[in-house]
């Protein structure tokens, strides 16, 4: 996963200034059919058909962090598209942009299909 340019910046003020910056206290799992890019602007998020973000867990060992448990969402009630990329966000709607990713195969959602994200599937590497 690649962390966004507005997360960057928040753990560069959080390290090496004395500024205050607030810590995210819950992470939302969003879809996407293109590449936010860093920006967070790049593509839009999903919407309708049932989509919403889900709330998501994790656990850190050294520089890896993982879902701690199952990501599930709701049964899309018309198609989503092909799902591409994820994006992790501060809220769950709105918020900000923390990390993003493709996905190592795209989906495509239709009508009646639920996509989950196995607990330990999804991984976020600080390199």
């Amino acid at each position: 996963m690649s962390f966004s340019n507005a997360f960057e910046t928040h753990v560069l003020t959080y390290v090496f200034t004395t500024g205050s910056v607030s810590r995210p206290t819950a992470w939302y799992v969003g879809l996407f059919t293109s590449d936010p890019t860093d920006t967070g602007s790049g593509a839009t998020e999903l919407s309708g058909n049932n989509y919403s973000r889900v709330a998501a867990t994790f656990s850190v060992s050294n520089d890896l962090a993982t879902n701690t448990g199952a990501l599930e969402f709701a049964q899309a009630s018309s198609s989503w598209g092909t799902v591409s990329h994820i994006g992790i966000f501060t809220a769950s709607s709105s918020g900000t942009l923390i990390a993003h990713s493709a996905l190592s195969a795209s989906k495509a959602i239709g009508s009646g299909d639920v996509l989950r994200i196995p607990a330990g599937d999804l991984d976020i590497t600080a390199t």
